[in-house]
Formats: structure tokens, sequence, C-alpha cells
């Protein structure tokens, strides 16, 4: 049996590995091992950080409204904030609150005012 020289096809597969390391610094960009490791450990990072992303705005924009309802013209917790809002069916979720929290102060002591009035 003769020998088969894989030369173009493994060459299209390493290069088109090399691409996503072509930002990499040393070894990281050259050998062609540790290039398929780093894209794993990327790619891993990239999964997890999507959720770690997604919970670190959430504690953002608590953050923010409980800083603004906690303010000296409302004096109000947050949670009970919420749970008022919850009672009232007052469809806002968090990211929209505290957007109106940076924005618009006046609308967002409006709101829990109403709240407040009416529990």
């Amino acid at each position: 049996m003769t020998r088969i020289k894989r030369g173009c096809i493994a060459r299209r597969r390493r290069t088109k590995i090399r691409l996503s390391a072509s930002s990499s610094r040393g070894v990281h960009s050259r050998l062609t091992r540790i290039i398929t490791q780093q894209r794993i450990r990327a790619l891993v990072s990239a999964h997890r950080d999507r959720n770690r992303q997604k919970r670190d705005f959430r504690r953002l924009w608590i953050t923010r409204i409980n800083a603004v309802i906690r303010d000296n013209k409302v004096s109000y917790s947050y949670s009970k904030f919420i749970h008022n809002l919850y009672k009232k069916q007052l469809l806002l979720n968090r990211k929209i609150l505290a957007q109106i929290a940076i924005f618009n102060r006046n609308c967002l002591y409006m709101i829990s005012n109403e709240i407040i009035k009416n529990p």
C-alpha cells in the first residue's frame, strides 16, 4: 500500500484553527496543540461568562434602584418596593427601573409614592 501524505487537508485544518489564535502571544499563536487547547479554554470561558454577565447586570440594576429608592425623598427599601410593584401588577423589569432611576428620578419617585399611597 502506498503512503498517502495528508498535507493539504491537515494544513487547511491547522490554518482554520490558527485564525482564532492570531491575536495571541508567543507559543499560543504558533503551536497547533496549544492553540487548540487555548481555543477550547476560550470557548468555555465565553460560555461561562455569558451567564455571569446576566447575573452581574441584574446585580447592578438592583443596586441602582436600591440607591435611588433609599434616597432622602422616599426612604423605602428595595424589597418592599418590588413587592408592592408585584402587588400592583406593574410590569416593569429591573432594567427599565434602573434606567428610570438614572435618567428620570422624579418619575421613579412618582411611581414609588403612588405605590406607598395605595398599598
